[in-house]
């Protein structure tokens, strides 16, 4: 497993125009999570879930990797097996910095671009791109033809990745966070068994206990990258 273990959050995107949903202004405050993004929303309501997805996946098509990706892929490229990038976003954005999304990149909460069979013994999952998933075989599965449904953790589902990360985090001797308010995953105790740590938001997290880890950067990514790729190769031993 990785020495250095990146986890990236909705801070990381956000640069390149892509919404978030817990910041001021967030997805949050335009839509009801209770009704689009709960384990049951596909069932309870549908249409509603499925056009807020489709509506997402469209925004990707002209957003752009920012700065902070093109470093963080450049740094993947040259240390392949000591870095492991994980990311809580959903969006494409390291895929279009050059990070393959099977084998260099993991996507802890889904990949919007991607749907699924919601027939559990199928489950297949299918790369559609931008276009709304009733666009993509009439919405149904090519294999079984079960309805489809994007490829995204809802609230209250099982997040199978969750066992890749705290494999890659066994061997983790560095931590960095970056851009996460640290509500979903408890950045707090893996900083604490971590020898070497840095968090980099734009602002101080109530989720957050800073001083666990061994530097504190509150900017924007793109500002702190340099300075977070430059402490990770000196540790690496460039």
């Amino acid at each position: 497993m990785a020495k250095v273990v990146i986890l990236s959050g909705a801070g990381v995107s956000a640069e390149s125009g892509i919404s978030t949903f817990r910041d001021s202004g967030g997805l949050w405050e335009e839509y009801d999570v209770s009704l689009i993004c709960q384990a049951d929303s596909l069932d309870k309501n549908e249409d509603l879930t499925l056009d807020f997805y489709d509506k997402r996946r469209a925004e990707l098509e002209d957003k752009q990797p920012n700065y902070a990706h093109k470093l963080l892929s450049e740094l993947k490229k040259k240390y392949p097996q000591d870095i492991a990038i994980i990311t809580q976003n959903v969006d494409n954005l390291f895929e279009k910095s050059g990070l393959d999304s099977n084998t260099e990149v993991l996507h802890l909460h889904g990949f919007l671009t991607q749907v699924r069979c919601r027939n559990y013994s199928c489950a297949q999952t299918f790369e559609i791109g931008y276009q709304k998933i009733e666009s993509f075989n009439e919405g149904l599965c090519p294999t079984c033809q079960s309805k489809l449904r994007p490829d995204i953790i809802f609230f209250g589902e099982a997040a199978p990745m969750y066992e890749r990360l705290s494999q890659e985090f066994s061997d983790c001797e560095f931590f960095v966070v970056i851009g996460t308010s640290g509500a979903v995953i408890g950045v707090n105790a893996m900083a604490q068994f971590t020898p070497n740590s840095i968090l980099n938001n734009l602002e101080p997290s109530e989720s957050i206990e800073a001083s666990l880890f061994n530097k504190v950067l509150y900017e924007k990514a793109s500002e702190a990258i340099a300075e977070i790729v430059e402490d990770i190769e000196t540790y690496l031993g460039e």
